[in-house]
């Protein structure tokens, strides 16, 4: 059985949703006693906002800087004596792929590429590389993804994730360094940008704006509570064999249709608007390209080597979604205003590393 102690451990994108949720988990997990280096640009998607009040700050540090600047990468590493790089750094919103493909590809492929160039002068560190099921392409109506599916990634951020996903796996059989790797299925729950499915139709019906459906809402996803996710990575980082991959889902495959008339019903139950009035709401606008039509994860390598499970399904995580954007007003406003970035700008754009 494979046994990694981690004592000092830098998290890219540790201000993103995915990234902060880890930080979060981590701090209240008694087991780990390490140390936490937090290295996230700030792009539009990081909020610092994310993890204020969640960490103890006598184990954790910011830095904020580009994953593609490899000398402040190492100088970190070195510094901070760095045993394990969990990488979440990454463009991830397909829309703005279609929009912009060349800013996933600097973020997502060379950015991988200089984190391990890093590693590879290091090479003590264990690199950990999150990845998506995007990466599998599309499935008919039955099967799911395995861990070894053929790569066949349909948009430029499913194809910046497939070529990051290569290089983290030659690097390895290249130059023998110590990774482990996970792809996951659609992950939701606190702190997650708006722009995304979920909050954003969450935020749409709080305001009795229209919710928008591609297509004819029959695209398929798996459901996967970010807190499942967290815990999984850790599961693999500390027990996965090096040079693997895991897949991770949250065993909720829903039709877009079927995930909206669930988070309806919530909605309504929350609030006290009615159902129907929130169906009213529903607008279907015009497919985008190249849409998958279905993903679903075959989680089975990861519950049977290393006994994980997701603990949530989908109807209480979603409950518990819901609750927490009723409940966090003032961060669904910073954020919805642009107020977040203003604050951010003023307290951290002279500073490279945040004591």
């Amino acid at each position: 059985m494979t046994v990694r102690n981690v004592n000092n451990l830098l998290i890219t994108g540790g201000c993103g949703f995915i990234g902060s949720a880890m930080v979060r988990w981590l701090f209240k997990n008694p087991s780990f006693t390490g140390r936490i280096v937090n290295y996230d640009l700030l792009t539009y998607a990081g909020n610092v906002g994310n993890v204020v009040g969640h960490v103890d700050e006598s184990r954790y540090q910011f830095v904020r800087g580009d994953i593609c600047d490899a000398d402040l990468v190492a100088r970190v590493c070195h510094e901070h004596k760095i045993d394990t790089i969990l990488h979440f750094a990454a463009e991830s919103h397909v829309d703005r792929s279609i929009d912009g493909p060349l800013v996933f590809i600097q973020t997502n492929v060379v950015g991988t590429a200089k984190l391990l160039e890093v590693v590879r002068s290091q090479p003590k560190i264990h690199f950990h590389h999150v990845s998506t099921d995007e990466v599998y392409g599309s499935l008919g109506p039955t099967g799911a993804f395995t861990e070894t599916t053929p790569y066949d990634p349909r948009s430029p951020y499913s194809a910046s994730k497939a070529g990051s996903d290569h290089l983290v796996m030659a690097y390895a059989h290249t130059f023998g360094l110590s990774v482990t790797m996970t792809n996951c299925s659609n992950n939701y729950g606190a702190y997650q940008f708006p722009e995304k499915l979920i909050p954003l139709m969450i935020l749409n019906m709080l305001a009795k704006n229209a919710l928008p459906i591609y297509g004819d809402g029959g695209n398929i996803r798996d459901w996967l509570h970010v807190d499942d996710h967290v815990e999984a990575i850790w599961k693999v980082i500390c027990e996965g064999r090096t040079g693997e991959t895991y897949n991770v889902g949250g065993q909720a495959e829903r039709t877009n249709l079927e995930l909206l008339d669930l988070l309806i019903r919530v909605v309504s139950d929350k609030t006290g608007v009615s159902v129907a009035s929130l169906n009213g709401l529903k607008t279907f606008v015009k497919d985008r390209p190249g849409h998958d039509r279905r993903y679903a994860i075959d989680f089975s390598k990861l519950a049977r080597e290393l006994g994980w499970s997701p603990r949530h399904n989908l109807e209480t995580g979603l409950a518990e979604t819901v609750q927490w954007y009723l409940s966090n007003q003032p961060w669904v406003e910073s954020v919805r205003s642009g107020n977040y970035r203003e604050w951010i700008e003023k307290n951290y754009a002279d500073r490279a590393v945040q004591k």
